[in-house]
């Protein structure tokens, strides 16, 4: 039931956790179908030097795939850890002048509450496309190529549209991801519940 007899006083932004959980699977399945729809589109194996295997491409993935976990959680953590250590004490975080908003999960949300920067999604794209491009290499090491070919692997891909696949993807989530902590909208709501409410 919504406190204070506020309709939908429990909605509120998607809580940190959760929205790196689903932008770190949306990235994954993005980037790899993006890399699919490039090799689609081109003509060309995403990783074209034969006797490679799949383990660059697995290595360059998984790399990507910490890393912009890392990236993400480095722009959506700092709130959550804000709201914890402001809730330790189960008091409420301070809350700063301005008009009052529908409380969240945290408690009363207002205007002025500090949000997660945009300018993080560049970061964690960055990140992303770096990892993606050092696992390939260090993959293709692994697999027994020598530092001339594993460089040239990983230098193709960082400078194709397969790079930009994984760029792109990464932007694309890491925005989503934040953009869920940020949103102060609520789930939809049938007319009966606001009654209920009451």
């Amino acid at each position: 039931m919504a406190a204070d007899g506020e309709p939908g006083a429990s909605s509120g932004p998607v809580r940190p956790i959760v929205a790196l959980a689903f932008a770190t699977i949306g990235f994954a399945a993005l980037a790899i179908f993006g890399l699919g729809m490039t090799s689609l589109a081109t003509g060309e194996d995403v990783i074209a030097t034969p006797g490679l295997g799949q383990v660059p491409g697995i290595a360059g993935m998984v790399c990507a795939l910490l890393a912009f976990a890392g990236g993400l959680w480095a722009t959506i953590g700092r709130e959550a850890r804000r709201a914890d250590a402001a809730t330790a004490d189960g008091a409420t975080a301070p809350q700063p002048a301005g008009p009052r908003m529908p409380a969240g999960p945290g408690g009363p949300v207002d205007a002025g509450t500090r949000h997660p920067s945009y300018w993080g999604a560049a970061w964690t794209t960055a990140a992303s496309f770096l990892a993606y491009v050092g696992g390939v290499w260090l993959g293709a090491l692994f697999t027994g190529a020598d530092l001339g070919v594993a460089t040239s692997v990983a230098g193709r891909l960082a400078t194709s549209w397969f790079g930009f696949a994984v760029a792109a993807a990464a932007f694309v989530s890491a925005w989503s991801g934040i953009a869920l902590v940020r949103t102060r909208a609520h789930r939809p709501r049938w007319p009966w519940e606001d009654e209920f409410d009451e």
